[in-house]
């Protein structure tokens, strides 16, 4: 997600000054582009690469800035570009597993006027909204909610509602969703494709705002939730004709250690069927927090068999943020 300067929304598909009830210019601003440099031997190099670059939304007074949180998994450095060319050093200040999202904290000044937050309790399908990544208007577009719903991702990962948005930004990963009153509703994660009128659809989907508040003073003081960890397998699902496969596994994880195979069918959880991805990772994490044993029943070449798996903390497997 590398972000080139020479391109631009069509003008109509740019919001207008002239309609937004707020401070558009200020909004815009708010957004910077954040470029992170992860060492190759870190855990998540083979997926997320070496090189990452996204958005990132100042959301207080002293710079702190509000991302998705892959963007700066383990990251070794990390810089910080406003649209006015102010080029600072950045600091992985935390990074929450179950909500997704990610805090920096710049290393000088930005001289960035904060977005407020807000909520996206209040959102509804067809509100008009803002998508805005870092280069100005020109990379800014006006879109609508086409959805709030549940979200699981293959990767261990449930929001319990999700907001989606069409049409789609092509730089989405920490791109920031604005509400008509211009205050902060979500944050950019995923390119998704959705049925809207019958008809599939390009759109994003964005982590909202809410689930940052019951935990921002945590990451602060903590550098994580307070929280016990999740109980963490290492699997990569996938729905397939109305059953759960094993699509992928991390390596050296507990799945991967137990003696899960690809194309594994999972059929229960502790002694209890699950159907659909946000059910099965949610009965992992009922078994207890990182560390317990969870039970798998899985279907493989004909054959159904049981499997005990110690979780394990995710964060455990991936490289610290040093302070420079």
């Amino acid at each position: 997600m590398a972000e080139p300067t020479h391109w631009a929304f069509p003008a109509a598909l740019q919001p207008s000054p002239d309609e937004a009830g707020f401070d558009l210019a200020s909004a815009i601003d708010a957004v910077v582009l954040l470029h992170a440099e992860i060492p190759e031997d870190a855990y998540t190099a083979p997926i997320l690469g070496t090189e990452r670059a996204g958005n990132g939304v100042v959301i207080r007074e002293d710079g702190l800035i509000l991302t998705i949180g892959y963007l700066i998994t383990e990251a070794e450095s990390i810089w910080l570009t406003t649209n006015r060319g102010t080029v600072v050093q950045g600091h992985a200040l935390a990074y929450d597993q179950s909500t997704g999202l990610g805090l920096v904290l710049p290393l000088g000044s930005l001289g960035v006027r904060p977005l407020a937050r807000g909520s996206a309790s209040a959102a509804r399908s067809n509100d008009p909204v803002i998508v805005i990544g870092h280069g100005g208007r020109a990379h800014s577009l006006k879109a609508r909610i086409i959805a709030k719903r549940e979200f699981a991702g293959y990767w261990e990962y449930v929001l319990d509602e999700a907001l989606f948005t069409a049409p789609a930004h092509p730089q989405w990963g920490g791109a920031a969703l604005v509400g008509e009153d211009g205050r902060l509703l979500g944050i950019g994660s995923l390119l998704v494709q959705e049925s809207v009128g019958g008809k599939t659809v390009d759109g994003n989907m964005f982590v909202p705002i809410d689930v940052l508040t019951p935990i921002l003073d945590e990451l602060l003081t903590l550098g994580r939730a307070a929280r016990p960890p999740r109980a963490w397998l290492g699997i990569y699902a996938t729905e397939m004709d109305g059953h759960l496969v094993i699509g992928g596994l991390a390596p050296g994880g507990p799945a991967e250690r137990a003696g899960l195979k690809l194309g594994d069918l999972v059929l229960e959880i502790g002694g209890e069927d699950v159907t659909g991805l946000a059910a099965m990772f949610r009965r992992i994490w009922s078994a207890g927090p990182a560390g317990s044993e969870v039970t798998l029943t899985l279907l493989r070449h004909g054959a159904a068999s049981e499997v005990r798996i110690r979780s394990a903390d995710r964060n455990d497997f991936l490289k610290k943020p040093r302070l420079h």
